[in-house]
């Protein structure tokens, strides 16, 4: 019997709520052939309630996970979780990795992810950034992390606050190597 591929999605607390939503919403869709795992910050949980409502885990085919559960899968390397997505991430979220501080299931996982020479896919939502900040970005991508910035792009001409979140979405998921219909450059619509 085929394994399904392994995905955990770290929702940080930095604003852009969006951004995890739409991610949730197309992984959704994929859930037959991945087995996704869910970790939030309770900033995030804050955040997705400011920006978006009150959020309810019952709504989502996912295993959810505390932030401090060391005992989730994705704690260990033994899992064998192909992909870690965290996003959003703020610059502190992403600064605690960068300097090897795994103090919370999140930044363990990631830890982890990037020991196992795995995919790390960071979704930094911030703006302007700092000198650590570029630094930290810096560190890791030197370790093996993706750094993908939530910086939408607009030459599909998209109308929705949805589109636009997903002109970022699609990439993150593409670079998690998750089969999506979106826009393609040079392609026709």
């Amino acid at each position: 019997m085929k394994e399904s591929k392994k995905i955990v999605l770290a929702i940080g607390g930095s604003s852009g709520s969006i951004y995890a939503l739409r991610l949730m919403t197309k992984l959704r869709e994929a859930i037959s052939s991945y087995n996704i795992g869910i970790v939030m910050t309770d900033n995030a949980k804050l955040n997705w309630e400011i920006e978006l409502g009150k959020f309810n885990q019952a709504n989502w085919p996912f295993n959810f996970y505390d932030k401090s559960d060391f005992n989730a899968p994705f704690a260990s390397g033994s899992a064998k979780y192909e992909t870690m997505i965290i996003c959003p991430s703020s610059m502190g979220l992403l600064g605690r990795i960068a300097n090897g501080i795994s103090d919370d299931l999140i930044t363990r996982a990631a830890d982890v992810v990037l020991k196992e020479r795995r995919k790390l896919i960071i979704v930094p939502r911030e703006t302007p950034y700092n000198l650590i900040h570029l630094r930290n970005m810096t560190s890791l991508t030197e370790a093996g992390a993706i750094i993908c910035p939530a910086t939408p792009s607009f030459y599909n001409q998209p109308q929705t606050l949805e589109q636009i979140a997903d002109t970022v979405v699609d990439r993150v998921l593409d670079l998690a190597g998750v089969n999506i219909n979106t826009f393609r450059w040079g392609e026709p619509k």
